[in-house]
């Protein structure tokens, strides 16, 4: 699957409509984001996370969203199942991610 991008406006309706969510909260001005950003797309592809929608949300720019998962650095991951929030981690360590992703398996 792809990332998908999204906002405030759509937040609710994504983490709801799949039984399975990661949401990457990331910044325009962070760098770690930007670094992870390849990284948590090829997650998206990994046949590991196959029924889990992997989303991208500015946490500057949407501020529901944000308090949603309760963020606090960036950037930062959280995972959802049936729209309610489940476990959040700020880190650029791709091994702490995945581990937060198995986590919905």
């Amino acid at each position: 699957m792809a990332v998908e991008l999204i906002s405030d406006n759509e937040f609710r309706d994504k983490i709801t409509g799949a039984e399975k969510v990661v949401v990457k909260y990331y910044a325009d001005w962070c760098g770690s984001c930007r670094l992870f950003a390849p990284k948590f797309r090829r997650l998206s592809n990994d046949e590991r996370f196959g029924g889990i929608s992997f989303l991208d949300i500015n946490a500057e720019h949407n501020p529901a969203a944000r308090q949603e998962a309760g963020v606090t650095n960036l950037p930062f991951f959280a995972i959802f199942k049936n729209g309610k929030f489940v476990e959040g981690i700020s880190s650029n360590k791709e091994e702490m991610v995945v581990a937060l992703i198995e986590k919905l398996n």
